[in-house]
């Protein structure tokens, strides 16, 4: 239980504040006097900053960013790897635009190297070198 002065009073107010906003941001419910977050809470919060920092490259390398969807495949140059808060993430350059790919540590070494990507869900199987053969 929080004092009703001083600091506990103080630490109520930003407990107050924290449900409000995430109320207003639809990530939470507020059910009396419980606090109840939204059903797939992370997934959300690493989609929204997946586009904020899509978007900011984005407008950095000219290039149009190509969030992926789950069990899509991306292709391309591995041009750098970004830290983020949801994890590092690695960035593939088609030429044309690019997409953030979960980062993984076999590839590492792999930088400005064509690489290929399945991602479902947070996972990600990654194809070295260019695949050859028919594409539908």
């Amino acid at each position: 239980m929080l004092a009703p002065q001083g600091f506990g009073a103080q630490a109520r107010e930003a407990l107050g504040q924290r449900a409000e906003f995430l109320h207003e941001q639809g990530l939470a419910q507020q059910r009396g006097q419980r606090i109840v977050l939204a059903r797939g809470l992370l997934v959300t919060l690493r989609e929204r900053e997946l586009a904020s920092v899509g978007k900011a490259l984005q407008d950095q390398t000219g290039k149009l960013y190509r969030p992926l969807q789950d069990g899509q495949q991306a292709s391309g140059v591995y041009r750098q790897s970004i830290q983020l808060a949801s994890g590092r993430f690695a960035m593939l350059d088609d030429g044309m635009g690019f997409s953030l790919v979960p980062w993984r540590p076999v590839i590492e070494q792999r930088l400005g190297q064509q690489l290929g990507a399945v991602v479902r869900g947070t996972s990600v199987t990654w194809s070295l070198g260019r695949q050859r053969g028919v594409e539908l």
